[in-house]
């Protein structure tokens, strides 16, 4: 009986692309017929991520720095594991240089300005369309991100 194989990405087998301010992304795994979208994130301090609600599940593990929620007290530090579950609203915020965080969501986020009005909705595919265009613009070979129906 042949078993699937476990698939590897060494530190450095897939790029991160400069999403502004010095803040990076890479994108890990995509799994379009779950919505699942898995990420890696360096922030910098000052870097907000507009308000948003989540559609589905989402787990955050921060490996450095450090990063809140506006609406919360807590701050998320090295070694700090978050669930957010579906419904839940928030604007993300780093407060430490080279900030990483590593999340993996499920369905959409609804991207929400001052008065709660839907202003986008970003979604794994969007997310990955978004980071292949990133790796050309700045001159980085299409990364082969692990990618399911």
């Amino acid at each position: 009986m042949n078993s699937p194989e476990a698939v590897h990405f060494g530190a450095d087998d897939l790029p991160f692309v400069d999403i502004g301010d010095g803040s990076k992304l890479k994108v890990l795994q995509v799994r379009t017929g779950e919505g699942l979208w898995i990420i890696e994130n360096i922030f910098q301090a000052g870097y907000e991520v507009e308000t948003h609600r989540h559609t589905g599940p989402v787990y955050g593990y921060t490996t450095s720095g450090a990063w809140k929620y506006r609406e919360y007290d807590y701050v998320n530090r090295a070694g700090s594991f978050l669930y957010e579950p579906a419904g839940s609203e928030h604007t993300l915020q780093c407060i430490e240089d080279n900030t990483r965080v590593w999340f993996q969501m499920y369905g959409s986020n609804i991207n929400l300005d001052a008065g709660g009005n839907i202003t986008s909705v970003v979604d794994g595919a969007l997310t990955l369309a978004f980071y292949y265009a990133m790796c050309e613009e700045q001159g980085l070979p299409r990364p082969n991100v692990l990618v399911t129906d």
